[in-house]
């Protein structure tokens, strides 16, 4: 069951931060995510308000590049995972993660590392 906690008055899932900080115990450090950690929280786990939210990412100054890039490839893999489980839900996931990551970087990296493996077989 998934819990929430409100930060700056807003509610974010509890789980979900969890996968975006890839950390399993979230509660000691909540004051400490990042601003655009928040940001994507709430279009993972609202994806109808991304269209809302693209100039925001786009214009975001993003503290950590690195760790902001293995929030989107933990949600991508997570919804890989769990697509089963609820296909739709995990597809928008997705769709949300890429999108975001092809704004902010250019490019899908779990696409690159695929390309360079097929390339060196």
């Amino acid at each position: 069951m998934d819990r929430f906690v409100i930060i700056n008055g807003r509610n974010y899932s509890v789980d979900t931060l969890k996968l975006l900080t890839g950390s399993m115990d979230v509660q000691d450090s909540l004051s400490e995510i990042p601003e655009e950690i928040l940001y994507l929280c709430e279009v993972i786990d609202q994806p109808y308000k991304l269209p809302y939210y693209l100039e925001a990412f786009f214009n975001l100054q993003i503290a950590d590049e690195d760790s902001f890039r293995f929030a989107l490839v933990r949600i991508q893999v997570d919804s890989d995972l769990r697509t089963n489980e609820d296909i739709q839900k995990h597809q928008n996931r997705k769709y949300v993660a890429r999108t975001i990551e092809k704004l902010v970087f250019s490019d899908i990296l779990l696409e690159n590392i695929q390309n360079i493996a097929f390339d060196g077989e």
